[in-house]
């Protein structure tokens, strides 16, 4: 009996601890579309998180896949229940569609977070 019920309690309470380290660090949203933007003519948008790890947060690192696109972020640390900021800009040089992304590392969080802006770049 004992060995069931340590089963199903093991069972129940892998999903949750799943849950809530997915919960850690929540985006509002992690892609942004710009739509139709000039050529040349920088664009920026902002991705807010919310930090509930329960301790302060800090980015470790964000990194562009281009030298396109330019993600800007507080050294300071987050506090739990507070929100930060990632600023991410394109410099729209180039004609036609783009999607690029941003790798996301929090300092003592093992999964990074993909940040994904996209659009298209018209002629002049």
């Amino acid at each position: 009996m004992k060995k069931i019920f340590s089963i199903i309690a093991f069972v129940l309470v892998i999903p949750v601890l799943a849950q809530s380290i997915q919960n850690e660090v929540v985006f509002k949203t992690v892609t942004f579309s710009f739509g139709k933007i000039n050529l040349n003519k920088p664009v920026s948008t902002i991705f807010n998180f919310t930090n509930n790890t329960g301790k302060p947060l800090l980015i470790e690192t964000a990194t562009a896949e281009c030298g396109c696109t330019d993600p800007e972020y507080d050294k300071k640390p987050v506090l739990n229940g507070k929100d930060g900021a990632i600023k991410v800009t394109y410099k729209a040089d180039t004609p036609g569609a783009f999607s690029k992304k941003v790798t996301v590392k929090f300092f003592n969080i093992p999964q990074p977070i993909v940040l994904t802006i996209e659009g298209e770049v018209l002629k002049d």
